[in-house]
C-alpha cells in the first residue's frame, strides 16, 4: 500500500492520490488501507515522513569542512533531491490535514532538523553573530534556496535549464552570505 501511494505522488502528484487506487494495485480493501494507516492523513503522512527522512540522510552526507562549500553543497544536494523527487517534496508542503487537525510534531521537527543543517556553518561563519538571529537565517536560506528550486523547476510558468538552476542558485549563496558580511572567494570549488 506504501510503495503504491508513493509511487501515484511520484508520479502523478499528491492531488492524483485515491484510497480506492492504492487498495485496487495492493488487491485489498479501501477499508484495510484505513486499518493501516487510520485514515488518508495517515497515509499521506507516512509518505511524506519517508520522503523527509530520505532527503535529510542525504544533507546529513554533505561533507562539512568547510562552511561555505558546505551550504553550496547543501543547496546543490537539495536541488538534485528536488529534481529526482519533485512531486514527493511538493506533497510534503502541499498536504492539509483534514478538518484542519494540527500538522504532525515529528514531520516539523524533521523538517526544522533539516533547516538546522544550515545553522552550523552560519555559526561558523558568523562566530559573533546572535544565535538567535542566525537561526533565523538559517531558515530563511532554506525557505529561499526552496523557492528558487521550487519555481525553477516549475514546469507551467517559470522553468529554467537545470544547469542554468544549479548557477543561480550557487549565486544566490554567495549573494545571501555576502549581504550578512560573510566574505566569500569565488575561486573556491563548489560541491558537496
Amino acid at each position: 500500500m506504501l510503495e503504491t501511494a508513493r509511487a501515484i505522488i511520484a508520479a502523478k502528484g499528491l492531488r492524483s492520490l485515491k484510497v480506492r487506487d492504492v487498495a485496487e494495485a495492493a488487491d485489498c480493501s479501501i477499508g484495510s488501507v484505513y486499518n493501516e494507516f487510520g485514515d488518508f492523513d495517515g497515509l499521506i503522512l507516512t509518505v511524506n515522513r519517508e520522503t523527509v527522512q530520505r532527503l535529510s540522510a542525504r544533507l546529513a552526507a554533505v561533507p562539512a569542512d568547510d562552511p561555505v562549500r558546505q551550504l553550496h553543497g547543501l543547496a546543490e544536494t537539495y536541488l538534485a533531491y528536488f529534481t529526482e523527487h519533485a512531486n514527493l517534496l511538493r506533497s510534503l508542503y502541499e498536504h492539509r490535514m483534514e478538518e484542519d487537525r494540527p500538522f504532525p510534531e515529528d514531520i516539523l521537527l524533521m523538517v526544522m532538523r533539516a533547516f538546522a543543517l544550515m545553522h552550523d556553518p552560519l555559526v561558523r561563519l558568523m562566530p559573533k553573530a546572535d544565535p538567535a538571529e542566525i537561526a533565523l537565517q538559517a531558515r530563511m536560506m532554506f525557505s529561499a534556496a526552496h523557492g528558487i528550486i521550487s519555481l525553477g523547476l516549475e514546469e507551467r510558468m517559470v522553468a529554467v535549464p537545470p544547469e542554468k538552476l544549479r548557477q543561480q542558485l550557487a549565486r544566490f549563496v554567495d549573494t545571501y552570505l555576502a549581504g550578512l558580511g560573510v566574505a566569500v572567494d569565488r575561486k573556491t570549488p563548489r560541491g558537496g
